[in-house]
């Protein structure tokens, strides 16, 4: 099939995400073209440099313009934001009509594929071609979640879960079906919607578990330096990444600042006593997926985010702050028993699930089926489903 597929370019994990689909898409024959905004352009492009072209089993990256978040202080800055999306919007809107133009006239899509992404979500709606959607982000609108994670200050539900709910309800309506990513498994509240496990790299599903003595630390921003005379105090190793390489003075011999490359990241992340990071939900995926307890800081303001690290928390694999302190990363590793032990139920999965509704889906598409409510592949929603339902038939 002719397969056009969207990512969006604001956080790594979607391009990350997008290449192990496009990988089995390629592999299975299809034939892609791709958009694809910020960083993630630049990842995907190199990613798929050798196999560039028309054709069955080819792709072809095309990028585009899409909106940004300005961060400032770990949290995001919805002023700067919005200027500076306005600021690039002239440019943008005219780079997005030059790519549509060229796709209407080389690529007859007959399936749009996005992850959370919209410029080829309205191309399919537009052109009436079925849309599919693979994100984690529908987790948020298509799940039923109870008060303990979306609760706010006063106990009612949060005005940011409502905010954060309602901006992912509107940003890809009506889609054919909902592939939702989770290591987290609420109950699904809506038709057309499949949970599935984290979709990991290969390089993860390939990587051992050897629990080591040291503690992963990653930042996004490297400003955040108290941080580091924060873990100077402790008696532990730490392997910092995203602050650079520069050591100030006074560091303590105990942190070391890594330079970021995949292969190390991925030996110390999967080598570590424990992980400290942001509330991204790709890298917590691969910290549960390999059972490796984490402390959450989700960016404030981003509920997504502090969603994720409030069902990380519930589920005992880690815990979450909204502020870092030595005192609540003293805790944090006082408990790792604790997490550790939750973590050993965790039943690891690879991407064969993931896979198969794929496949059901595009199959379905071909055939000129309607969207169907639920799939024959098994998916997590109607296996947790089944579990449910045994165990309340046996205690009644």
């Amino acid at each position: 099939m002719k397969i056009l597929y969207g990512v969006v370019g604001e956080g790594m994990g979607h391009a990350t995400r997008s290449r192990v689909v496009l990988e089995h898409l390629l592999a299975s024959g299809h034939e892609l073209h791709v958009v694809v905004s910020g960083r993630a352009f630049d990842f995907l492009s190199r990613s798929f440099a050798d196999r560039a072209g028309d054709g069955p089993g080819i792709v072809d990256v095309q990028e585009i313009h899409g909106l940004h978040l300005v961060y400032e202080g770990g949290a995001v800055d919805k002023s700067e934001s919005l200027w500076s999306n306005l600021e690039q919007a002239p440019a943008g809107v005219l780079q997005n009509l030059r790519v549509y133009e060229e796709v209407v006239g080389s690529f007859p899509a007959e399936v749009v594929i996005s992850d959370f992404e919209s410029w080829a979500y309205l191309f399919g709606r537009a052109h009436e071609i079925p849309v599919i959607s693979i994100d984690n982000m529908q987790i948020l609108n298509r799940c039923r979640h109870g008060l303990d994670v979306k609760a706010g200050p006063s106990g009612l539900p949060s005005v940011d879960f409502g905010l954060a709910r309602l901006s992912v309800k509107i940003k890809l309506p009506g889609a054919f079906h909902y592939l939702v990513s989770s290591f987290f498994h609420p109950p699904v509240r809506k038709p057309r919607t499949s949970l599935v496990p984290p979709i990991l790299r290969p390089e993860i599903l390939a990587a051992v578990r050897q629990p080591g003595e040291h503690v992963l630390v990653y930042q996004t921003s490297g400003e955040n330096r108290a941080l580091l005379q924060t873990l100077s105090r402790l008696d532990l190793p730490f392997r910092v990444y995203g602050m650079g390489t520069d050591r100030d003075p006074g560091l303590g011999s105990n942190v070391a600042l890594r330079p970021f490359s995949q292969q190390g990241f991925i030996d110390d992340l999967r080598t570590a006593r424990a992980v400290v990071a942001g509330g991204g939900y790709s890298l917590m995926g691969e910290a549960v997926h390999l059972h490796v307890p984490m402390l959450a800081v989700p960016l404030r303001k981003q509920f997504e985010q502090e969603l994720n690290a409030r069902y990380l928390d519930k589920l005992g694999y880690g815990a979450w702050t909204p502020e870092l302190s030595e005192a609540g990363l003293r805790h944090f590793l006082d408990r790792l028993p604790a997490y550790q032990e939750a973590l050993a139920d965790y039943l690891p999965r690879d991407n064969d699930m993931l896979f198969a509704c794929v496949d059901e889906l595009l199959r379905r598409v071909a055939l000129g089926e309607e969207r169907p409510e639920t799939l024959d592949a098994p998916n997590l929603g109607d296996l947790l489903s089944a579990r449910t339902a045994e165990a309340l038939g046996e205690e009644g």
